[in-house]
């Protein structure tokens, strides 16, 4: 893997995120069963009968340094409720994309998101020094739209006809990044709506 971006645990007051392993797969199956979030059409997250599939291309992107992927623990339960990773990795332009992101029904809109993108950020930009951040969504997951829009993300355009999933539907991509130049303002916008228990 490229020394640039390499295994880390980072922790915050919500949330451990820890590197991905193929030990954590019957809980992350029962995360994602809390609202069966495999049958939402426009998202990819694993189901029973996909998740050796799911962490087996996870876990060859971060041996080929094209991803970094974590598995998300909530501190106060100490339980697994979702999943995340760095990919597109370009470690030459010191550039990655936040994705492959889903929760538990019972932890969306509670705070657990925001702090989880503060840290990947926060990692992104004073440790690997990344001069941007990228965030790509379906064009129809409207709820992860306008997620990354609070965190203070700008959308730099659509990629239509981007993909062709896995029924055979063509997806549209809307691609949003935040700039090195964007980050100090960013990060007080995160550090304030933190701090006075905004959920998100």
């Amino acid at each position: 893997m490229d020394s640039w971006l390499r295994p880390i645990q980072l922790e915050g007051e919500l949330v451990k995120l820890v590197p991905l392993q193929k030990s954590q797969k019957v809980d992350l199956v029962f995360a994602a069963s809390d609202g069966k979030l495999w049958e939402l059409w426009y998202t990819s997250v694993p189901s029973p009968k996909t998740i050796d599939s799911y962490l087996d291309i996870a876990l060859s992107q971060q041996a080929s340094g094209h991803a970094l992927p974590f598995a998300i623990i909530n501190k106060k339960t100490n339980t697994i409720v979702g999943s995340t990773r760095f990919l597109n990795v370009d470690a030459k332009n010191k550039r990655v994309e936040i994705g492959a992101t889903w929760y538990a029904k019972k932890v969306q809109r509670t705070g657990i998101n925001t702090e989880c993108k503060y840290l990947l950020l926060k990692y992104a930009f004073e440790s690997l020094d990344c001069i941007a951040v990228e965030f790509r969504t379906h064009f129809h997951n409207h709820p992860s739209r306008n997620a990354i829009l609070r965190l203070g993300a700008k959308q730099d355009g659509i990629l239509r006809n981007h993909r062709i999933d896995d029924s055979g539907n063509l997806r549209d991509t809307v691609v949003f990044s935040i700039l090195n130049s964007e980050w100090k303002t960013v990060k007080t916008a995160l550090e304030f709506k933190m701090g006075s228990n905004q959920v998100s």
